[in-house]
């Protein structure tokens, strides 16, 4: 049985991503935002989604696809029978007249290697989910594609009529490829483009410089950062899920979700990541996206919401064949409307340490006293309502101890904040939400396992109910912790560290793969508990399920290894970074050895 690969590579600048194959196309790229329509979406339908290839005109004997180490530049090889030559694919980004450059362009740097390789440039972009199909206005050095939202132009020093008549011609010298949407290159090409590359490589290599990534699998801990960094859509702050839609969990099974938003039940292990990196640029812009967006909500919290905050995000499924022809493809995502009364907890300890981390000065604060007392309101408001859960079950409600444990978190860290604050009605309020959210956690103690169940009332097994021993509710030396870790391993474990969120039946049948984020919450868990050997070997086996570039999806199906869900998942690598960090505490070995 062969293993599904995402064979693809990501680039980014903070503004837009795309993905590039090994056999150097763009297969996936949305313009001008995240949520955009894709300008390239052959991910997704072969005959809709456009072309922006780089082929040779002979067989290709060889391809491979490597970053220039600790970027987010990518270079693709292609060995044909005739020569062998190297695509440079980069985003620009670097800091600039007091801000930072990152303009919507895709710079394509093509070298010849060995050989006279003969080759073929097609771009072809579309627009509104391939029903759009621009007209083409040739320059002297330039092609604009007309009818899209916006002036795309491709401009190059290569013959403007071999991209046009997709006409092959010999590489001879270095060739460039420049896409714009808005603003087209000004300035020689060949000059613009090695100056934008070499800033784009020293902001990449400062940025690591600069991130205090643990010695503990180092190198896969900084691709983890680097991606989830490209995940972040600058403008607002916003982090999202995933750049891509409807890659589905399991073929077959329709549970392809679009998830080019961001969830604010991701918001605390988002932040504890970059925390643990030390990067207070995206956390402090993540901060300021949560702030904006709850800001004037007065009655919930809603789980997900646009990367600028939108609200609505209807779900409608395209006339699109689909990723190896699993359908629906859906953009939007109905979960929108769901109730999941954890977010309310997570809120609360993402405004933690602003009032508790000392590299944080005070005076960079600001009041957020009654953004603290209206959440804790919206929890009380709640507290008894059944929910959707973190899973976003779609026809079933419960009390999920999960809810309950955020209920307790942002009690908790409310807590410590009211004593900064001096606020004493806050400090009280938080008291009692956290002692009445012990008591529904301990109603889903499920004596004959040992464990807590997924919800109070049921006997089944969740994964999310390891943040029981990852949050300290139940301290990692405790018996009881131990006890909860095992009753969730008989249930729920894989081969290798792989993880269930759950066994049971839901609106689209038995989950039929493993969640890469649980098996790392998995791995955390055994280092709370002292089980540090199994940690690294699971740690170990886990990241072997990257691909050839070490990127994460969102699922693995346990029988052969394949990558499933949506790609590169930036919670994926948020688990990986986190599970990192918690073993090398655990070591506390010097970074030198």
């Amino acid at each position: 049985m062969s293993r599904h690969s995402y064979d693809y590579g990501v680039i980014g600048n903070c503004a837009f991503s795309a993905h590039v194959h090994i056999d150097t196309s763009i297969a996936w790229m949305c313009w001008p935002r995240f949520d955009s329509s894709f300008i390239f979406g052959a991910l997704l339908d072969d005959q809709k989604g456009g072309e922006f290839s780089i082929k040779p005109l002979q067989e290709t004997v060889l391809a491979s696809q490597h970053y220039i180490e600790n970027t987010n530049i990518l270079q693709t090889q292609i060995t044909s029978t005739d020569g062998v030559y190297k695509v440079t694919d980069f985003a620009p980004r670097y800091y600039n007249a007091d801000r930072y450059f990152k303009p919507l362009m895709l710079i394509r740097k093509i070298e010849r290697i060995k050989g006279n390789p003969s080759i073929i440039v097609k771009c072809n972009p579309v627009g509104d989910y391939g029903s759009i199909v621009p007209t083409q206005s040739l320059g002297s050095n330039h092609i604009q594609f007309l009818g899209l939202e916006a002036n795309v132009r491709l401009t190059s020093n290569i013959s403007i009529n071999y991209i046009v008549d997709e006409q092959a011609f010999v590489l001879n010298e270095d060739k460039y490829l420049i896409l714009t949407y808005g603003p087209p290159l000004e300035g020689p090409i060949i000059e613009t483009c090695s100056v934008f590359l070499n800033r784009t490589k020293n902001y990449w290599w400062d940025w690591v410089k600069t991130s205090s990534v643990v010695s503990f699998y180092q190198r896969e801990a900084i691709r983890s950062a680097l991606i989830l960094k490209i995940h972040q859509y600058e403008d607002t702050g916003a982090i999202i899920a995933a750049t891509t839609t409807s890659l589905p969990e399991a073929p077959g099974s329709t549970r392809n979700w679009d998830y080019r938003y961001c969830w604010m039940r991701d918001t605390f292990y988002t932040l504890n990541a970059f925390s643990n990196i030390g990067h207070f640029e995206e956390l402090e812009k993540y901060f300021h996206y949560i702030l904006n967006t709850t800001i004037d909500e007065q009655d919930r919290y809603q789980p997900l919401y646009g990367i600028t905050g939108k609200k609505q995000l209807d779900e409608k499924e395209m006339p699109l064949s689909g990723y190896l022809g699993n359908q629906p493809v859906r953009v939007g995502n109905q979960a929108y409307t769901h109730i999941q009364n954890d977010v309310y907890g997570q809120v609360l300890i993402s405004l933690l340490p602003l009032y508790e981390d000392k590299r944080i000065i005070f005076t960079e604060r600001f009041d957020s006293s009654d953004l603290i007392m209206k959440t804790l309101k919206m929890i009380a408001k709640t507290f008894d309502e059944t929910d959707a859960g973190l899973w976003e079950f779609r026809n079933l409600r419960q009390h999920h101890t999960y809810t309950y444990l955020f209920h307790w978190a942002g009690s908790c860290a409310a807590i410590k904040m009211a004593k900064v604050l001096k606020n004493e009605s806050m400090g009280q309020l938080a008291e009692e939400l956290k002692k009445r959210a012990e008591v529904e956690i301990e109603k889903a103690y499920v004596p004959s396992k040992k464990g807590y169940a997924q919800a109070v009332g049921v006997e089944r097994m969740d994964a999310s109910t390891l943040q029981l021993i990852m949050m300290n509710y139940l301290p990692g030396n405790s018996q009881r912790a131990k006890d909860h870790l095992m009753a969730l391993e008989e249930e729920l474990a894989a081969s290798g560290g792989l993880f269930y969120r759950y066994k049971h039946q839901d609106d689209f049948g038995e989950p039929e793969t493993t969640f890469l984020i649980c098996a790392f919450w998995y791995v955390e868990s055994l280092a709370c508990v002292g089980r540090v050997d199994e940690a690294i070997k699971y740690f170990e086996n886990l990241i072997s399920f990257a691909n050839h570039l070490g990127l994460l999806s969102e699922d693995v199906n346990e029988k052969d290894g394949s990558m499933w869900g949506n790609f590169p998942q930036a919670y994926s690598h948020v688990g990986l970074l986190n599970a990192a960090t918690r073993i090398a505490n655990k070591l506390d070995r010097p970074s030198f050895l």
